[in-house]
C-alpha cells in the first residue's frame, strides 16, 4: 500500500463563547465575543482558557480564576465570566476539550522499514509505523493506525478507525472490532496459563488452541494482557475499558461497558458482568461469576460469585456495609482476645470454687 498522505481535519486556534456554545448546544450568558483559546482545569487555568465546574464546592476557584469563560450548570449563579450553561457541565467540558485537542497520529501509509505480508489486506487510510510486521492473512479496517514496533501475527482481523500503540502484540487468529484502543506494552492473545502436573512433579503444558475476541469501543491500557482461551474464546464485550497492567485470563469474559481498574487480575473462565466496576488489585478467582453492576472495592479478594448490583469489599469478600463493621472492629481484636482470655481464667476460678463448697 502506498504512502497516501491526508491532513487530519484543522482544530480551531480558538473561539468565541458565542461559537464554542453554538458548537456544543448550549446556551451561555454574558460576553459572547470573549475569545477562548484552549481548555484547562480550575487549578490552573490562564486567560484564555474554558474551565467547568464540577461541583458547587470548587466554586470558591472559579471565582478567583483568570480563564476566559466556565461551563456551570444551569442554576448556579455565578457570572463573574462568560459562562456556557450546561445540565452535565463535565461531559459538555469534554466535547469542547476534543474540539481544541487531538492527539497526535501518524500520516496514512506504510513506512519504509514496516514489514507487511503481501496476503494482508490493508483498508483505505490505514497507517503502519516504522519496523511495525503484519502477518499473513491480515485484514485491517479503514483507518486504522499501527504505530512502530506493532507485531500483528497471521489471520488477525482488526476493524475499522482502532489505534494500536508502539509495542503492542496481537497473537494469531484474534479479532479486534471497530474504534478499538490498544496501548503500549499490551499482548492480546498470549498463551494461558494452563498445566497439569504429572506424577513425576513435572508440568504438562495444556495446548491453548483458542483465541481472544475484543468487541467495539474497547480500549485497554498499557502493559496489559488478555490471554487466549484454552478452547473456544476469551471475549472482552463493547465498551469495556480496561486500565494499565491488567491481567484477563484465559476463558474469561468481561460484560459491556465494564470498568477494570490498574492491577485487576481475572483468574481462568470468570465471568464479569456488564458495567461491573473493578477498582484497583481487585482480584478474582477461576471459574466465577461476578453479576452486572457489581461494584468492588479496591484490594478486594471474590472467592466465590457476586449477585448482581453487589458492593463488596474484603478478602474474601463481603457486602461492603459489613466489610465496614468488621474494619472498625479489627483494631479492637487484640485487646478483646485479651478479654476473652481474662474473663475464661476468671469463670474457671469461679468453677473451682463452687467444686470446692
Amino acid at each position: 500500500m502506498p504512502r497516501t498522505p491526508e491532513s487530519a481535519a484543522p482544530r480551531p486556534a480558538g473561539l468565541t463563547v458565542e461559537d464554542l456554545a453554538r458548537r456544543l448546544g448550549c446556551r451561555f450568558e454574558g460576553d459572547g465575543s470573549r475569545f477562548i483559546t484552549g481548555v484547562a482545569g480550575l487549578d490552573n487555568a490562564r486567560s484564555g482558557d474554558l474551565v467547568f465546574l464540577a461541583a458547587p464546592k470548587l466554586r470558591k476557584f472559579l471565582e478567583s480564576s483568570p480563564a476566559a469563560a466556565a461551563i456551570v450548570p444551569p442554576g448556579e449563579t455565578f457570572r463573574g465570566m462568560p459562562v456556557i450553561l450546561s445540565e452535565t457541565p463535565h461531559l459538555t467540558f469534554i466535547r469542547a476539550v476534543e474540539l481544541f485537542f487531538q492527539p497526535y497520529r501518524p500520516t496514512p501509509g506504510i513506512h519504509s522499514t514496516a514489514v507487511v505480508s503481501p496476503a494482508a489486506k490493508l483498508g483505505r487510510g490505514v497507517a503502519v509505523g516504522a519496523l511495525t510486521v503484519i502477518g499473513d492473512g491480515v485484514e485491517i479496517g479503514d483507518g486504522t493506525v499501527l504505530f512502530a514496533l506493532v507485531s500483528v501475527y497471521p489471520r488477525v482481523k482488526i476493524g475499522r478507525d482502532c489505534v494500536i500503540h508502539s509495542q503492542v502484540t496481537i497473537r494469531e487468529d484474534v479479532r479486534l472490532g471497530s474504534r478499538v484502543i490498544l496501548h503500549s506494552g499490551t499482548v492480546i492473545g498470549a498463551d494461558g496459563f494452563g498445566y497439569l502436573k504429572l506424577e513425576d512433579g513435572t508440568h504438562k503444558k495444556i495446548p491453548q488452541t483458542g483465541t481472544v475476541v475484543i468487541e467495539d469501543d474497547v480500549e485497554i491500557g498499557a502493559n496489559s494482557a488478555v490471554d487466549r482461551a484454552a478452547l473456544g474464546e476469551t471475549v472482552i464485550r463493547r465498551g469495556a475499558k480496561i486500565d494499565n497492567l491488567v491481567q484477563v485470563a484465559h476463558n474469561v469474559e468481561i460484560g459491556e461497558n465494564a470498568i477494570l481498574a490498574g492491577q485487576v487480575g481475572i483468574a481462568g473462565s470468570s465471568r464479569i458482568g456488564k458495567n461491573a466496576v473493578l477498582a484497583g488489585q481487585v482480584g478474582v478467582a477461576d471459574h466465577l461469576s461476578v453479576g452486572d453492576d457489581v461494584v468492588a472495592i479496591a484490594q478486594t479478594g471474590i472467592a466465590h460469585d457476586v449477585p448482581a448490583g453487589a458492593v463488596v469489599a474484603g478478602t474474601p469478600q463481603l457486602d461492603v456495609r459489613d466489610w465496614r463493621k468488621a474494619s472498625v472492629l479489627l483494631p479492637q481484636l487484640y485487646d478483646l482476645v485479651k478479654d476473652v482470655k481474662r474473663l475464661k481464667a476468671r469463670v474457671e476460678e469461679l468453677e473451682k470454687q463452687g467444686g470446692r463448697r
